[in-house]
């Protein structure tokens, strides 16, 4: 009787398939259902990254840094990194008179 292999063969098959790991009929592995959960209605979670800074406001924390150490390299890496600011007018004439 050549039944048994046939039929240990067929369990085998029915246990591979039924195993957790399997795909869904989807096609999907279990963790793409999750990682979709927010499609679900509820709030989406808070991001950790931080909204960016505006950047004239980091601008003119850099002029204020430059005023303060008052040294021409300090206002010439100044108008080197914001030639076009309008910032950048008030550090010239703070480099041209430091080198009176």
């Amino acid at each position: 009787m050549r039944l048994r292999p046939f039929a240990a063969g067929l369990f085998v098959a029915l246990a591979v398939l039924a195993a957790p790991c399997h795909l869904p009929f989807g096609g999907l592995p279990a963790m793409a259902g999750k990682a979709n959960a927010n499609d679900s209605g509820r709030a989406p979670r808070a991001s950790s990254v931080p909204p960016a800074r505006d950047p004239s406001a980091a601008i003119a924390e850099e002029y204020e840094l430059a005023r303060r150490k008052g040294t021409p390299e300090a206002f010439e890496l100044f108008i080197a990194r914001h030639g076009d600011d309008p910032l950048a007018d008030k550090a010239r004439a703070e480099l041209r008179r430091l080198s009176r």
